[in-house]
Order: C-alpha cells, then sequence, then structure tokens
C-alpha cells in the first residue's frame, strides 16, 4: 500500500479512476436514498456534513486497514443493526402527525443532532459495503491518499444529489406526505437489510 504523495499526473490519474468507479457505484444506492429522505424534511447542510463525515471515515478506514475492517464485525450483526437503525426512523417518520406539520417545520431540529443522525446512518450502513470493500482493494493497489480523494469526492458528489434531490421533493409535496415517504423508505431499507442478515 502506496501513502507517499505521487506526482500530480498519477495523483490526478489514480483519483480520477477511483472517483468513477465510486460514483457507478453509489448512485442511487441505499446511501444516497437515505440522503435524499433527510434532506426533504431536514435542513440541507448538516444532513450533507454528516454524511461525507462518514463517507470520508469509512474510506479511510478502507485505505489504511482494507477488507479486514470489514471482517471485524460478522456481515449478519452489521445488517441486523442497519435494519434495526432503519425501523427506527422508519416508524417515527411514519407516527409523524399531520396536524404538528407547523410545529415541526417551526422547531426544527439542530443541527448537531442532524449531523450525528445522518453520520450513524451512512455510518452503519456502508460500514463493509461493496463500495468500502471497492476503496479496500483500490487502496491496496494504487496510491492510498489518490484513492481516498477520489473515492470520497465521489461519495460527495452521490451525496450532494441526494440532498438536493430531497430538497426538491419538500417544493411540492405536504411535510406530512415526506414523512410517509421517507418512512416507508426506511422500512423497506430495514426489510431488505433483515433479508440480508438471514439470507
Amino acid at each position: 500500500m502506496d501513502f507517499q504523495l505521487p506526482a500530480l499526473g498519477a495523483l490526478f490519474s489514480t483519483a480520477g479512476a477511483a472517483f468513477v468507479v465510486i460514483f457507478l457505484a453509489e448512485f442511487g444506492d441505499k446511501s444516497q436514498l437515505v440522503c435524499m429522505s433527510l434532506a426533504a424534511r431536514h435542513r440541507p447542510w448538516p444532513v450533507l456534513l454528516g454524511a461525507v463525515g462518514a463517507f470520508a471515515l469509512l474510506n479511510l478506514l478502507a485505505v489504511l486497514f482494507g477488507a479486514v475492517v470489514a471482517a471485524w464485525i460478522p456481515q449478519a450483526w452489521l445488517a441486523l443493526a442497519v435494519a434495526l437503525l432503519f425501523g427506527i426512523f422508519g416508524v417515527q417518520a411514519l407516527l409523524f402527525d399531520d396536524g404538528e406539520e407547523e410545529a415541526d417545520a417551526g422547531s426544527e431540529r439542530s443541527g448537531h443532532s442532524l449531523f450525528i443522525t445522518s453520520f450513524l446512518l451512512i455510518f452503519v450502513a456502508e460500514f463493509g459495503d461493496k463500495t468500502q470493500l471497492a476503496v479496500a482493494g483500490l487502496g491496496s493497489t494504487q496510491n492510498a491518499l489518490a484513492v481516498w480523494l477520489g473515492s470520497t469526492l465521489a461519495l460527495l458528489g452521490t451525496t450532494v444529489l441526494g440532498v438536493v434531490a430531497g430538497r426538491r421533493f419538500i417544493n411540492h409535496l405536504p411535510l406530512g406526505t415526506i414523512h410517509r415517504i421517507s418512512g416507508l423508505l426506511f422500512l423497506g431499507l430495514a426489510a431488505f437489510a433483515l433479508y440480508q442478515a438471514f439470507a
């Protein structure tokens, strides 16, 4: 694994290859849907920063330790943790009361709370996922710094797209409807994670 600063051309070449691979692998993935759902209901900046922070840390772990990181916790346990988190957020969203719509809009969750929520959801959902394994594989054969940079920028790009798409929904749908859609989305992801845990 190479941690030295490469020549500028090699840095851009490796980072660009990592960007393309990871962007295509992550586009439309569950983490992008999570960001879209959270950004539709809450302020976008804490959601974006929490997700990007989680991705940056996951990519750092991947290039430092490779696939060993993903093997620390059994895959079934990770899938159960993901199912639990998604299930909790899905139920919370579905229990949203239409009568509280204005109060909910007025008493927006704190930025710190949204940052932590986004960070935890993305970190647990993506730990050991195909994207992290791809970063680990690239980092074991290419310059680790370039791979980290390219993959993190790719995940930043997919996250921004998810957040922008989520914010656009809020302009056309009532907040109660958005809560129900995101609740069903989270419960669907929880069911898929449970299937992965027991398949």
